[in-house]
């Protein structure tokens, strides 16, 4: 099996939703001072992370849009890893929803069927074509409440996209988000690579830190790819 990583790079300065704290990186400790705190001729170096629970590659909790719903934490980790497809959507304009009709005709392209169980990944293009810009946090597409119904209804437990959020960047109902908390799913944002995986089944895994008390956690996201 092949490994595709489909994390995006954590660093200072990289894209992150506007309502969330941006990342920073500073040094903790550098190989020089700790040499002298030890008098040692081996030094360590180490950095300090302030990063946001939504900020990187990540997946929400529950909690992040309804307080009486489970933290990160305790969500069970079947919604992380498993049996995974991802669909092709990048037609779908980045001032627009992903319909119903969409996802349909990307099934139809792919080949594939959705199964119940499945983590569904959707290749919206955005990463490709906007990251590093300001469109990539400002324009992309999402999904509509129908067509987020639509997957869930199908028994999907982990819905992720290659932008900052699986809504529509004017949908300020949260439309999908609505719908992940209503049938109690996880969903996953800020993926990259995933153009390498359209069309395919494959082995998924994005497991949360165990963050107690967490809204979310960044992951290391990956897909077991058969050659």
């Amino acid at each position: 099996m092949r490994l595709i990583d489909l994390s995006q790079e954590i660093y200072q300065g990289m894209p992150v939703f506007p309502m969330h704290q941006k990342t920073m990186i500073f040094q903790n400790m550098t190989h020089d001072e700790c040499r002298e705190m030890y008098n040692s001729s081996l030094g360590f170096s180490t950095r300090n992370l302030l990063i946001n629970e939504h900020g990187p590659t990540h997946c929400d909790a529950l909690y992040e849009v309804d307080p009486n719903e489970a933290t990160i934490e305790k969500m069970d980790l079947s919604l992380f890893w498993g049996s995974a497809i991802c669909l092709d959507v990048s037609q779908v304009p980045a001032s627009g929803y992903i319909e119903v009709k969409d996802l349909e005709n990307a099934v139809l392209k792919s080949g594939l069927a959705i199964k119940k169980g499945d983590i569904v990944l959707l290749y919206t293009g955005n990463f490709n074509r906007a990251y590093g810009k300001p469109d990539y946090t400002d324009n992309y597409s999402g999904l509509s409440t129908e067509a987020a119904t639509w997957l869930c209804a199908k028994g999907v437990v982990n819905i992720g996209v290659d932008s900052p959020s699986i809504d529509y960047v004017g949908d300020d109902n949260f439309s999908a988000h609505r719908v992940c908390l209503k049938y109690k799913i996880t969903n996953t944002e800020n993926l990259c690579n995933l153009e390498k995986v359209a069309g395919k089944r494959f082995l998924y895994m994005g497991l949360p830190l165990r963050i107690r008390g967490g809204t979310g956690s960044p992951i290391r996201a990956v897909a077991f790819v058969e050659d």
